[in-house]
């Protein structure tokens, strides 16, 4: 264990003790309910600090310290709730390349149209001998 957390723990309880004071000092119904921050910042205390000695040292009921800190445990064995994320993953097939066309014109008016689905032919051959060709 780092030997400068209990340090912090109890510098952390004292603060939160000082704060409990002040707040029965100016408090004005002796019954009033604790306020929220003060327990859960008690209850938190206790992942540090022995449930016991946060309860003496804050003068609060150690059972209904005991209680609050039972009441905010989430059961361990229970997963996280998780959001569900949908990500689009890759086609399951290769997707075809898109379809090219290529037209040609030469001078005297012949026509060269070529429809091609698959990878790329060697078109550089056949535009060479269709515009060699007279």
């Amino acid at each position: 264990m780092n030997p400068v957390a209990p340090v912090h723990a109890e510098q952390a309880l004292e603060q939160l003790a000082q704060a409990f004071d002040h707040w029965r000092h100016i408090r004005t119904n002796r019954a009033a309910p604790i306020p929220p921050p003060l327990w859960e910042q008690a209850i938190a205390l206790t992942a540090l600090v022995p449930r016991g000695q946060v309860a003496k040292r804050l003068r609060l009921s150690g059972g209904e310290l005991k209680k609050r800190c039972a009441a905010q445990q989430v059961p361990r064995s229970a997963p996280a709730a998780l959001d569900f994320v949908e990500l689009p993953g890759p086609p399951s097939w290769p997707l075809p390349p898109p379809p090219v066309e290529v037209e040609l014109q030469r001078a005297d008016g012949t026509r060269l149209r070529i429809h091609y689905h698959e990878a790329a032919p060697p078109i550089v051959a056949f535009v060479r001998t269709f515009l060699e060709t007279t």
